[in-house]
Parts: C-alpha cells; structure tokens; sequence
C-alpha cells in the first residue's frame, strides 16, 4: 500500500526549514544594506539597522509563512510582513 500524501495545508519540515533560511538570509541581506548606506557619518561607527520585518520571499507559499508564525518562529506584523523571533 502507499503511503498517504501530506496534505498539501501542512508543509513538510524540510520545506519550513528551506523556508525559514531563505527569510533569515534575506532579512540579514536587508539589514547589512540599510546599515552600509550612504549618508552616515565617516568618523561614527555606524548606525544599527532599524529593519525589523520584510516581506517574506515569494519562492516560497503563503501556507509555510503562516506555518512558521503558527509555530512562533516569525511573528506576523500585518500587511504581509513578517518579523523574526530570536530563541
């Protein structure tokens, strides 16, 4: 007999975990761009990045961000943004 399908609701764990690596590499991509821009000071040593959530990639389907929000991983921010929650 076969072995039934995941339903296609409830993403595998290697798809959360794809999923939740594109996010935190995109996410890191956007705050090493904020805090590099022009227009800082020279001689300060900089200014934190203030982005806290992103639009999450769109490889990806809605159903695994909801997913990864439900199991607290992402905090979800209204409006599609998604903010990463640090263990």
């Amino acid at each position: 007999m076969s072995q039934p399908d995941a339903s296609p609701s409830s993403p595998s764990p290697q798809e959360l975990k794809a999923a939740l690596k594109a996010f935190r590499k995109r996410l890191k991509a956007l705050r090493l761009d904020d805090e590099s821009r022009l227009g800082h000071g020279a001689m300060t040593g900089g200014i934190k990045s203030g982005v806290v959530g992103i639009a999450p990639p769109k490889e990806f389907p809605q159903a695994l961000w909801n997913e990864l929000a439900r199991q607290g991983k992402l905090k979800s921010l209204g409006h599609g943004l998604y903010e990463l929650r640090e263990p």
